[in-house]
């Protein structure tokens, strides 16, 4: 039962991370990779799902992104949003490959659903993208403790 609520935390963790919620997964994923007892494999798989899917969440707020630009809890600040639309529209859906990067990559999300790029191909590279993010963590910490 432990195992299940420490994966679910990361998975909580990892989705909240890339939604408004004021939450970090980093430190999530390295706490668990430092006891030394889950499946690597599973950790970076668990942690890019939920990240994947706070982002989907934040496409889907994108596509109603005028009903709620002005609310307070609104994600992303509208020189964020200007500035990622510029770069979303100049470099197209490859800008997804920058979902990792802390806030402007958030904003690109909710870009995309402003812009309405398709959520098949979203998904997929922002799937590659946040993987690639907790891959290279991973092998950094592995690397550390070793």
């Amino acid at each position: 039962m432990i195992d299940f609520a420490s994966y679910f935390g990361l998975f909580i963790a990892a989705l909240g991370a890339a939604t408004i919620l004021p939450m970090q997964s980093e430190p999530v994923l390295v706490g668990l990779l430092v006891t030394g007892k889950f499946s690597v494999p599973a950790l970076v798989a668990v942690a890019s799902v939920g990240n994947t899917l706070g982002s989907v969440a934040n496409w889907f707020l994108g596509r109603g992104v005028e009903r709620f630009r002005d609310r307070p809890w609104f994600p992303v600040g509208e020189k964020v949003l200007e500035r990622s639309s510029r770069w979303y529209r100049r470099y197209g859906k490859w800008t997804l490959l920058l979902s990792w990067m802390p806030l402007f990559g958030d904003a690109l999300t909710v870009v995309a659903g402003v812009l309405r790029e398709p959520l098949i191909p979203f998904t997929i590279l922002v799937f590659v993208a946040k993987t690639g993010r907790y891959v290279v963590l991973t092998l950094a910490t592995l690397e550390f403790l070793s």
